[in-house]
């Protein structure tokens, strides 16, 4: 029961992941950046396969790379059920995509309603990351990888997070000019998405340390706690 009930958890959290992902695409001001190297690859190549756009693809390659960097970084501590994150990463990426098409309307009049949106859909996606954190069953690759990090090197990882999405955004922008020879996909959105978001997944869980305990049993707590503060 206790499982079924941190896999629910999960399942909240990555709906709350895309559903962020696409507030974020759609304030126009760069996407997030865990999204920010497909964002730039969907726009340097962009097609449509079976009704799903080259940005929910090139999230779904993406994320598949991240799994193998982790096989590499951690080696034998990698565990077979961390594989969960293939199947998870092509559900992300679909709803993804999907949430990109549903929330267009969402289209911002001026720059004070982008930031606005660019602002929710931060604090919308850092609580995903605080839920993939207590629930401690699966994480989606992206937050895996920085976990992984963590761990390997023993640092925090709400620091790991940071700098996991930093180093993306940098990434993104040598490709955009390398590709494109313009600046396409990485704006000044993706930079503060790149601050905010691990920084809000720290305070959440700072703020409610308790959660996992009332949530689930007291005796996974632990785990739970020792995830989130890795």
């Amino acid at each position: 029961m206790e499982k079924f009930k941190r896999y629910i958890v999960f399942i909240v959290g990555l709906f709350v992941n895309a559903l962020s992902v696409a507030i974020i695409k759609n304030a126009s001001l760069g996407t997030s950046p865990t999204t920010v190297i497909p964002d730039v690859l969907s726009i340097a190549f962009p097609f449509t396969l079976f009704n799903i756009t080259s940005f929910g693809i090139f999230v779904f390659i993406f994320n598949l790379l991240l799994v193998v960097l982790q096989v590499i970084i951690l080696r034998r501590n990698f565990k077979l059920e961390y594989l969960i994150q293939i199947p998870v990463a092509l559900v992300f990426a679909y709803l993804s995509d999907l949430g990109v098409q549903l929330l267009k309307f969402m289209s911002p009049a001026n720059y004070f309603l982008a930031i606005l949106y660019l602002l929710i859909g931060c604090i919308v996606l850092g609580f995903g990351v605080y839920l993939e954190m207590i629930a401690n069953v699966v994480m989606l690759p992206g937050e895996s990888f920085a976990r992984a990090i963590a761990l390997t090197f023993h640092k925090e990882f709400g620091i790991c997070k940071v700098c996991f999405d930093a180093s993306m955004t940098i990434i993104a922008l040598i490709l955009t000019f390398a590709l494109m020879q313009e600046l396409h996909g990485v704006r000044e959105g993706t930079v503060v998405a790149a601050i905010v978001i691990g920084f809000v997944a720290r305070i959440i869980n700072k703020l409610f340390p308790r959660v996992p305990e009332i949530l689930f049993k007291s005796d996974d707590t632990v785990d739970a706690e020792a995830a989130a503060k890795a």
